[in-house]
């Protein structure tokens, strides 16, 4: 009995410093649910925010992801514009080189001009090749609209219908990416 006496007695202690209006029981109930609600409404909140965080976080992986593709992109196609336009300068050369006559390229006075050229021509193949600029195939393939622009239909007894059998300007990729269509004759039943 004495172990419940000190015990009433240690809660009276207690409560002589607490004002009368908390000792109400149902003023006290009804603060702590309104604690309870604001202890809920807080932890929704922090739940939110933690969601809101990993939605950012997931965004700027994303935003990080797109920039460093667009940067490698912009690496690898940089050259695209000056590429096309070196285009014209290799046709060029291929034109004088194939316009030089036979009888012309045995002439001692023309041998140096005609190597000169012919060293270019392998010359701009290579830096071509250094840029991942290639040459598309195009004799004897199949029309793919997607490498070759048909230019004209030619009767032909020898190759199948939608066959390149003439060439008149050479195609060109860049890496993955058509930098030039081929200009193309395409055989058809005669």
């Amino acid at each position: 009995m004495s172990e419940e006496r000190t015990r009433d007695e240690a809660v009276e202690n207690e409560l002589k410093g607490v004002p009368e209006e908390m000792l109400d029981d149902t003023e006290a109930t009804e603060e702590l649910a309104a604690d309870e609600e604001r202890i809920a409404a807080l932890e929704e909140e922090l739940a939110e925010a933690k969601q809101q965080v990993l939605y950012a976080r997931a965004e700027t992986q994303n935003v990080r992801r797109r920039m460093e593709k667009d940067v490698a992109d912009a690496r690898a196609y940089a050259a695209t514009g000056f590429a096309r336009d070196i285009l014209s300068v290799s046709d060029n050369l291929a034109r004088a080189l194939d316009a030089i006559p036979a009888d012309m390229r045995e002439d001692e006075k023309m041998k140096g001009l005609v190597a000169g050229i012919e060293a270019t021509g392998r010359e701009i193949e290579t830096v071509f090749g250094q840029h991942g600029i290639t040459r598309i195939a195009a004799m004897g393939m199949p029309l793919d609209p997607n490498q070759h622009q048909a230019m004209v239909e030619i009767p032909s007894d020898d190759a199948e219908p939608g066959t390149v059998i003439q060439e008149m300007q050479a195609g060109y990729m860049i890496k993955d990416r058509l930098l030039r269509p081929a200009m193309v004759g395409v055989a058809r039943k005669p």
